[in-house]
């Protein structure tokens, strides 16, 4: 049974994630509404995977206080895998990020109701040359079955937890906690880049789902069964991709625990400094000599 300090920190927390994960969606979905209206003449989406990014690295500052941020049911259930979780915490989690991916797509659709009337003529459509309801959630390529599309999700989410893994370890002495939001950030743009090709990318269970709720309110429960159900890709591939990520890395802390910031390790930023290579790498080399000698 919670205590009642207990369930108003879970509900603080729940409140971050809505407001961090609102953020991200908004900005995130904003961006390929506007490039879906504007037809840019350079088919790139250069400007989806930056404002995503863009929109990441805000919810981070916003939530990352209360709630660590994590924007992302997969990041939640892998850890509550872990036990770095109670289960009541974690559906709180869920609630917030749900809500906010359904809050934050419904402000987008009112904030471009009228370019959704211009490109339409006010027919809403799932599918065909006018359709809009894309505009909310990830779709696959022509061509893209949706089993690669589920070895795309467990990939991608994979090595997304694995990533934020290693961001919060204790033993990773390379980068600062002032750097982290920013190199999470970066991470999710070259996801963008990299990754975007099957079927847009989905490491966020909730970046899909939230926004297909309401676009079901708008559009039709049609959004649901489009693409084979492929929903159910974009909701449970991250999921089981978190859970394999966690776990591998995990499995890799044991060797980390034990080998990690030993005497001896040569350093690539020691090596590649022009000014102090020659003493770097003596420097490295006696030590690594002398902890051999011991």
């Amino acid at each position: 049974m919670l205590h009642s300090r207990q369930l108003k920190q879970f509900a603080a927390q729940c409140l971050a994630e809505l407001f961090g994960t609102f953020i991200m969606i908004f900005i995130g979905n904003l961006s390929v509404a506007q490039y879906t209206f504007t037809k840019p003449r350079i088919n790139s989406n250069f400007g989806i995977n930056l404002s995503y990014a863009t929109g990441v690295y805000a919810a981070l500052m916003v939530a990352g206080p209360i709630s660590g941020a994590h924007l992302n049911p997969a990041v939640s259930l892998g850890l509550l895998s872990l036990r770095k979780m109670k289960v009541t915490q974690c559906l709180f989690y869920m609630v917030g990020q749900t809500v906010g991916a359904f809050l934050a797509s419904a402000m987008v659709y009112f904030v471009y109701i009228s370019h959704f009337n211009l490109y339409d003529g006010g027919i809403r459509q799932v599918e065909g040359p006018n359709a809009t309801a894309g505009i909310f959630y990830t779709i696959p390529a022509t061509g893209v079955p949706n089993w690669n599309c589920l070895i795309d999700a467990v990939v991608g989410t994979a090595l997304l937890l694995t990533f934020i893994m290693a961001l919060g370890n204790d033993y990773n002495d390379l980068i600062s906690n002032a750097a982290k939001p920013f190199a999470f950030a970066l991470m999710i743009t070259t996801f963008g880049f990299s990754m975007s090709l099957n079927c847009g990318n989905p490491i966020n269970p909730v970046r899909d789902f939230g926004p297909r709720l309401f676009a079901a309110f708008i559009y039709g429960f049609k959004v649901f069964r489009v693409n084979n159900y492929y929903f159910l890709v974009a909701s449970i591939g991250p999921i089981i991709g978190a859970l394999i990520g966690v776990w591998i890395y995990e499995g890799y802390l044991i060797l980390m625990k034990k080998y990690a910031n030993l005497p001896g390790i040569i350093h690539v930023d020691a090596i590649e400094q022009p000014a102090v290579r020659g003493q770097s790498m003596s420097h490295h080399m006696i030590t690594q000599l002398s902890s051999e000698s011991n």
